[in-house]
């Protein structure tokens, strides 16, 4: 599979290229600055994006809110909408996308992010990745996307291979810790690459 990676050097998105590339994918990696042997161009400018995923089986996009205090929301749409307008200038249909856990229900009707307990540094970004979801769902219909949320903790760690998947709720272990760490969720990511069993869905991936 050729797999155009969008964010390639992050803290996510390295760890899904060595997960693709160790199981015989082709990645190609994007990034702002074109360092590391990556592709360099604006996650939102559509042209450039379209011109670069052309030959490629899937776009994954793993590009984070700004975390430099400025606006979060507006930003992140707009590489959004600029990916959603190059997949289709491309031709190319399939689209994963590394989203957050901010979204996921812990009862129904109530978010992550809405809860007293969530962190309020983080609430911004969480809003973002929300936001995020809501136009992919209202916007991508003829693509075959997926959102992947982590759980509410993900950090580097240890490759196991051993996790969870769900939909849109939180998923706990029965300490009521929701972690994942960045290795296996690159495997859950991968897989869902290889084996296409939740498209146009969110899910999400925990211990």
């Amino acid at each position: 599979m050729r797999i155009l990676l969008i964010g390639a050097t992050g803290m996510v998105g390295r760890r899904i290229a060595g997960e693709a590339r160790d199981r015989g994918h082709e990645v190609t990696g994007v990034t702002r600055s074109g360092n590391e042997g990556t592709a360099g161009a604006e996650a939102a400018d559509a042209a450039a994006i379209a011109r670069l995923a052309e030959g490629h089986d899937a776009v994954v996009l793993s590009v984070p809110p700004p975390r430099d205090g400025s606006e979060t929301e507006g930003p992140l749409l707009e590489v959004t909408r600029g990916v959603l307008d190059a997949l289709r200038r491309s031709g190319v249909r399939r689209l994963v996308v590394v989203g957050g856990a901010g979204s996921l229900e812990v009862a129904p009707g109530v978010r992550l992010v809405d809860t007293p307990e969530f962190p309020a540094v983080y609430k911004s970004e969480a809003l973002a990745a929300a936001a995020q979801l809501g136009v992919i769902r209202a916007e991508a219909g003829d693509l075959d996307w997926t959102f992947i949320s982590p759980a509410a903790v993900i950090a580097p760690g240890e490759r196991t291979g051993a996790f969870r998947l769900g939909g849109d709720r939180l998923l706990a272990d029965a300490d009521g810790a929701s972690r994942i760490s960045a290795e296996d969720y690159a495997v859950a990511l991968v897989d869902e690459l290889e084996k296409g069993n939740a498209v146009r869905r969110r899910i999400t991936v925990a211990y």
